[in-house]
């Protein structure tokens, strides 16, 4: 069992710079949205590159203030986004989503950031839930009241060496993923996003 970790890698400046108000729909609202947009981006990478320029031209939302501070960002995510094929869509899964929801319940009171202790807080959490897989992931948006922009922060990954986040949401291996949001003590929002593939049992 082989587990990949990727390093959370927080952008600071564009977390200041776009950090929102948490949103005022349910949290379960926004979980649905994540995985919503999740799925049409995996779907339709051209449609989003198109929007993106749109919205960074146009000054529009997160976008803009990333369009600002970190241009070369936005451009890449865009050419990236114009080449990228279409990927098939993510299960939802409880028991990631599970995991997921355990790090935002220990993490949001106290306002930290990251995945855990060391390299172990994310495979601990899936061992809990007793979750076998191949290959699995976690991305964490902070800041972000909508869907659209929790999955734009993790593609244009500002500051993220690598590029991480974006080739999580991106990962042909993954079939699943759990996505759990709720209230941070300094960011205002936070989203997890378990991602997982090679379940057995399933």
């Amino acid at each position: 069992m082989k587990c990949y970790l990727r390093g959370l890698g927080v952008f600071l400046l564009a977390l200041a710079s776009w950090s929102a108000a948490a949103s005022s729909a349910s949290a379960g609202d926004l979980e649905q949205s994540v995985l919503a947009e999740l799925n049409a981006i995996r779907a339709h990478p051209a449609a989003y590159a198109r929007h993106l320029r749109e919205a960074a031209q146009e000054g529009r939302g997160g976008v803009a203030v990333l369009a600002r501070h970190d241009p070369a960002a936005v451009r890449e995510a865009i050419a990236f986004l114009e080449r990228q094929p279409a990927l098939p869509p993510l299960s939802a899964d409880g028991r990631l989503a599970s995991a997921a929801r355990a790090h935002v319940r220990a993490q949001g009171p106290s306002g930290s950031i990251g995945h855990g202790a060391a390299a172990s807080g994310f495979g601990e959490r899936l061992g809990l839930q007793k979750i076998a897989y191949t290959q699995a992931a976690e991305g964490i948006s902070y800041g972000q009241s909508s869907g659209r922009d929790v999955v734009l922060q993790l593609v244009i990954d500002s500051g993220v060496r690598g590029r991480s986040h974006r080739r999580d949401v991106f990962g042909p291996a993954y079939d699943a993923a759990g996505v759990a949001c709720g209230p941070h003590a300094v960011w205002g929002s936070m989203c997890v996003i378990d991602y997982a593939a090679g379940f057995s049992g399933r």
